[in-house]
């Protein structure tokens, strides 16, 4: 499959060539749409329900919570059972606990467990769909792009669907809107189930060897000194460049931005983000794209330096689009993190991944409201430019200094997965 897709080349266009990679995209889509509309349906149910502020608040943020504690304990599960049955279940599972939301009799106390159930899984069925796209593409270039895809999706999807949930709610009760998700993740479990091929589980001869304990999990994929900065690679400029974002209420209410302004500002960061990946994934090869991982890293968070000069609309939207575009940075780490991801712990650390970026994503915008409880906003996002382009800069020269394997050939687990 992998010599096919790659001797196809055409880019986007030729992944999209690949039958399983077009039902894996779909279903992709649905979930994510599926999942944006419940968190906006659930908030305006439970507040509704309950009149309170803070269980409206609560409502959305159980679908951060869960989220690490399923990824660091789930995440073996993705190596040890074939990835269809996992991301059938996991999407089956879903639908289940979207349905029971739309009982009328369902109480708020319930509502919230069964968000809380739907955010548990979801770290596993993202670190399972991404280590299956290898298989399905191949480890190349075409997963690479794959995975591209995947997270364009993901950030137009939520632009989108914050959209067009409130367009639902103004048409239906938020109870039919969740009916309309659970519809979304059990057509996702069709289109995987009938739209992919069985495969075998990657660690299946080695499930009797390998511990598969959280703790045992993480120095398996850690163990590694290449792959443990990769991840951190991943992990930590995020925690830096969400700053602007979760600041970007008060940053707009300090300098008299209107509503309309604080809109366009709150869409430059993905819109960034996403033509930085069109441009990485369109116009440059594996080679070209692998050579812009330091030097786009490095410069990624330099932009939000311009905030310590106070400045309005105009340069924060530039500040913005520009740090998103450094986010094509991305697409050769993906290249080199499979590389150095032993296959039989592909699921494994691919969950750990997933699981690591949206926690720490949680942990920068607390951080991020925390200092600005001291210090001016402004000074707030500029500093953490300062910090994270340290941070970078420090992870770049340990990766130099692991070498191109981490002394490890990528074909084992090595000691530390035993």
């Amino acid at each position: 499959m992998s010599i096919t897709v790659n001797e196809a080349a055409g880019g986007y266009r030729g992944v999209f060539r690949v039958r399983e990679f077009r039902a894996v995209f779909a279903a992709h889509l649905l979930s994510v749409l599926g999942v944006v509309v419940a968190e906006i349906a659930l908030t305006v149910l439970v507040f509704r329900t309950t009149g309170s502020p803070l269980m409206s608040a609560l409502t959305f943020a159980l679908g951060f919570l869960p989220y690490a504690l399923g990824g660091t304990l789930l995440a073996g599960i993705a190596d040890r059972h074939p990835a269809r049955r996992v991301l059938v279940g996991c999407d089956l599972l879903c639908a289940a606990c979207a349905a029971a939301m739309v009982r009328p009799g369902t109480p708020v106390a319930g509502l919230l467990a069964l968000r809380c159930a739907m955010a548990f899984v979801a770290p596993l069925f993202q670190g399972t769909r991404n280590a299956s796209l290898a298989d399905v593409l191949g480890p190349g270039d075409a997963f690479v792009l794959g995975r591209s895809l995947m997270r364009m999706v993901a950030q137009s999807a939520q632009l989108i669907g914050f959209g067009l949930g409130g367009l639902l709610l103004t048409v239906l009760a938020p109870r039919a809107a969740v009916a309309l998700t659970a519809a979304g993740f059990l057509c996702s479990a069709l289109l995987l189930r009938f739209g992919t091929r069985s495969r075998p589980a990657r660690a299946a001869r080695a499930a009797a060897t390998v511990r598969t304990s959280p703790p045992a999990g993480l120095r398996a994929v850690l163990g590694d000194r290449r792959l443990r900065a990769l991840t951190l690679l991943f992990w930590l400029p995020p925690v830096f460049v969400i700053a602007p974002e979760a600041l970007l209420v008060p940053y707009a209410d300090g300098i008299g931005a209107g509503t309309a302004a604080l809109g366009v500002m709150m869409c430059a960061l993905p819109v960034g983000t996403i033509a930085g990946e069109l441009w990485a994934g369109s116009a440059l090869g594996p080679r070209a794209r692998s050579r812009l991982v330091a030097p786009l890293a490095a410069a990624g968070l330099l932009p939000l330096l311009a905030y310590a000069f106070r400045p309005g609309v105009p340069v924060v939207l530039a500040a913005l689009l520009l740090a998103g575009l450094a986010h094509a940075y991305t697409l050769g780490l993906d290249q080199w993190y499979v590389d150095a991801v032993p296959d039989a712990l592909r699921g494994r650390a691919m969950t750990l991944l997933s699981t690591g970026l949206m926690t720490l994503q949680g942990v920068g915008m607390a951080l991020a409201g925390l200092a600005a409880e001291f210090l001016p906003v402004h000074v707030v996002v500029a500093g953490a430019g300062v910090l994270g382009t340290a941070v970078v800069l420090g992870l770049l020269a340990a990766l130099r200094s692991a070498g191109p394997q981490g002394g490890r050939p990528k074909n084992e687990t090595g000691p530390a997965a035993k």
